[in-house]
């Protein structure tokens, strides 16, 4: 469908678009499909689709652009969480036996089937960066990576050191690393230095994936309904909101969970982020419909454990 029919679309449902050349410039970059699922909050909840009287394209606009700036924002702290977990898992285990290759010991795995599946994905990686060509920058010096460094270099053993095999693992494929790990003891200890259980490690990991998933596709993230849910830390080792009765419904699987969690992971591997504050900068003056589509709670600042990390 042509831009002008989808903007006549928008304006027939009682959108008010005062400048129309305007509203076309941004359905042409961002997408009527992608820009359309912000129309529904302002939606009257009827079959047509119709919008509620004196909302306009720009609140709408407004919208997205939060929600963009949400993704970018959560992504930020995703980007330390994982960077942590991916080295919590090389230092402990290589540490702890004295291996740089403990991932090549299936005695380390509870599922050998899964453990060999892992050792598929390092080898494939290393054969594909071993027919591929070099980095080359525009001053034709070629660099090369330090997996390909290793590969080229060393013949034994056959694959890189764990510190480079967490690197050439998705977020997910670590997460399933780690929790085929054999011994309840190392899972214990790769959680500890981030601050967490093993099992709480284990569901904010894979809650990560799917937040993470949701950034790197430039989805809808405000309101969305997750799918997985971050398990509520019950050990008081475990850094949680001293108000846990404030948490969204559990069956609506909201935002607000993922954010208190990855603020308890920042205290232990970033705590001089500020990334609290940029939350609450972005936050506190949305509507409260924003604060409702992300299950945060009016006063939600006012808890102590928001509060010693709020300038």
């Amino acid at each position: 469908m042509a831009l002008d029919a989808l903007v006549d679309r928008l304006s027939a449902r009682g959108l008010a678009i005062p400048d129309r050349d305007r509203a076309l410039r941004y359905l042409r970059h961002i997408g009527y499909y992608r820009l359309s699922p912000y129309t529904i909050p302002f939606q009257q909840g009827r079959p047509d689709h119709l919008m509620r009287e004196g909302t306009s394209f720009d609140d709408v606009l407004d919208l997205y652009v939060f929600d963009r700036a949400l993704r970018l924002l959560v992504i930020d702290a995703l980007e330390r969480v994982e960077v942590a977990v991916r080295a919590a898992l090389t230092d402990h285990m290589s540490t702890a036996y004295d291996d740089p290759h403990w991932y090549m010991d299936a005695s380390h795995f509870r599922d050998r089937g899964r453990h060999a599946g892992l050792l598929k994905i390092v080898r494939d990686t290393c054969d594909e960066r071993l027919r591929g060509t070099p980095d080359a920058g525009e001053d034709s010096l070629v660099h090369r990576s330090a997996l390909e460094h290793y590969l080229t270099t060393y013949g034994s053993p056959e694959l890189p050191p764990s510190w480079l095999m967490v690197e050439t693992l998705t977020i997910g494929q670590v997460t399933s690393a780690y929790r085929n790990l054999k011994r309840r003891a190392d899972r214990t200890m790769v959680a500890r230095s981030i601050g967490l259980t093993a099992p709480v490690l284990e569901s904010w990991m894979q809650t990560c994936v799917r937040v993470r998933n949701i950034c790197a596709h430039h989805g809808r993230l405000w309101n969305v309904g997750l799918g997985v849910y971050p398990a509520i830390p019950t050990s008081p080792t475990v850094s949680w909101l001293e108000d846990v009765d404030v948490m969204p419904d559990r069956s609506t699987k909201r935002l607000y969970p993922v954010l208190v969690s990855l603020q308890t992971v920042l205290e232990t591997v970033s705590p001089g982020s500020g990334w609290a504050n940029r939350l609450y900068r972005l936050i506190d003056s949305r509507p409260a419909m924003n604060l409702r589509g992300m299950g945060i709670p009016e006063n939600w600042a006012g808890d102590p454990f928001w509060r010693r990390h709020l300038d």
